[in-house]
């Protein structure tokens, strides 16, 4: 089980004790870190069922019922980075200075879990809740397609809110309770659950999704519910320092100016969260439209699932080799060497799909890259970022990414619309995006190597 928490740090063992690992006030032996380690990849793995299904499943959804590309990019990117943008930051500050019985993380994971199932289910019955509020308000029977994605838009809203503060909060747990030098093993084994999910989604589950949606959407989001509320209850927090109090006229405009001196005043963050809100948007145009490009190519859902699947394979069996090599090389070195074979591989691609087959291996040759990507740079931001401070830093980077993320969605969208739908521009966009964010890359590796490198960094603050 796990060791308890104690008020002070841990002795250093005695010759012929067991090995123990630390972080904060708390303290593992082998037995307790590989029970720490089960439990939190138990709630990855819900979690990473409701992250793997809620998108594809809402996108075959919308295509059902007629929105257009530009409404497709307002919905999966500009509403949840809005949201983001005014959610994240707040969530993870106050989370960063919260302090109870329970500790500073697990409440904010626990309270939104079932506001997000319940929206699962709403958006599991919004094609037949919509019709019925049409009638009920008098609508135009030609016009009921417009109220159906009205009613999906407000679940989706309401499930982003959710999945917004557990996001924003889930990675700082892991911070405070996973120790230093298993960062990035654990961030591998991380993945390889999340790849699980996926396999398992794509293999079995979304060859049925056009015509199961409700029952998919409905039996994940009670998945979710359950498995996620059973991490928070066994996993336990240690102590925390008591956060700096601050004499303030304002307490909200305060807290304000606090978050934007910690994190915006110094240039080289500014530079960390640039470089990572770009690079993590170079893999969003394939992967936001993939599904519709794969049934452009004459693409089976079943047929496009196998593909996803072969590529969370390869993840899957990568993810504990790369999560060795970001401890072994650093996460920010992994990133750089994903993102210049993604950049090449997407214009090769540009230039070459012609048919379902030449289609289908670029595919395979994106979901393979960007996994390495986020599998190799999983643990980089705990690695760049100051301890105590973990999540509102973390938001800060998710606040310049929602910014580039609202803007991407709806002129991306824009620009496919005024190209006939021709989704081969998709890997043009990302091959772009991946040439700017290794230039940026380079520039943060160079600061990064200035404020201490491998052998010796240290978050400024």
């Amino acid at each position: 089980m796990l060791s308890p928490p104690s008020t002070n740090p841990p002795p250093a063992p005695a010759a012929g004790d067991k090995k123990t690992w630390s972080v904060g006030t708390l303290s593992y032996t082998a037995g307790g870190l590989a029970l720490l380690f089960v439990w939190l990849l138990f709630g990855d793995f819900a979690y990473m069922m409701r992250e793997r299904s809620a998108a594809p499943v809402a996108q075959l959804m919308l295509k059902k019922y007629q929105a257009t590309d530009f409404v497709t990019g307002i919905f999966l990117l500009t509403i949840p980075w809005t949201i983001i943008l005014i959610a994240g930051p707040t969530m993870s500050y106050w989370s960063d200075r919260y302090r109870s019985r329970r500790g500073r993380r697990l409440p904010f994971l626990l309270l939104p879990t079932p506001f997000v199932t319940l929206a699962m289910f709403g958006l599991a019955f919004s094609p037949r809740i919509g019709p019925v509020l049409h009638r009920l308000f008098g609508g135009d029977p030609a016009t009921v397609n417009h109220t159906i994605l009205l009613t999906m838009g407000f679940f989706w809203m309401v499930f982003e809110i959710g999945v917004v503060i557990s996001n924003a909060v889930f990675n700082g747990l892991i911070n405070d309770v996973v120790p230093r030098e298993w960062l990035g093993r654990f961030y591998g084994l991380f993945r390889a659950v999340g790849l699980g999910a996926g396999i398992l989604f794509n293999y079995k589950i979304i060859g049925h999704a056009e015509q199961n949606y409700t029952l998919i959407l409905a039996s994940i989001g009670l998945i979710y519910g359950v498995g996620f509320t059973l991490m928070c209850l066994r996993v336990k927090e240690g102590d925390y320092p008591p956060p700096v109090a601050a004499a303030r006229s304002n307490p909200v405009l305060g807290a304000i100016g606090d978050y934007f001196r910690d994190c915006f005043a110094k240039p080289y963050y500014l530079w960390v969260f640039i470089f990572l809100g770009l690079a993590n948007t170079a893999f969003v145009p394939v992967n936001l439209f993939a599904i519709y490009a794969a049934k452009s190519y004459g693409l089976t859902m079943e047929t496009y699932g196998k593909y996803l699947v072969v590529t969370f394979i390869c993840s899957f069996f990568l993810a504990f080799p790369l999560g060795w090599m970001a401890d072994r090389f650093h996460p920010l070195r992994v990133g750089l060497g994903a993102l210049l074979l993604y950049a090449a591989m997407m214009l090769a691609g540009f230039l070459w799909i012609h048919d379902p087959k030449s289609f289908g291996l670029v595919f395979l040759a994106h979901g393979i890259l960007s996994g390495t990507f986020f599998t190799g740079t999983a643990a980089i931001s705990q690695m760049l970022f100051p301890q105590l401070k973990f999540a509102q830093f973390a938001a800060a980077a998710g606040l310049i990414a929602a910014f580039m993320n609202m803007l991407l969605g709806p002129v991306l969208g824009a620009l496919l619309d005024g190209l006939g739908s021709d989704y081969r521009f998709t890997f043009l966009v990302g091959s772009v995006l991946a040439v700017i964010s290794i230039g940026l890359g380079l520039f943060v590796h160079r600061r990064w190597q200035q404020h201490g490198g491998p052998a010796g960094y240290v978050a400024p603050e």
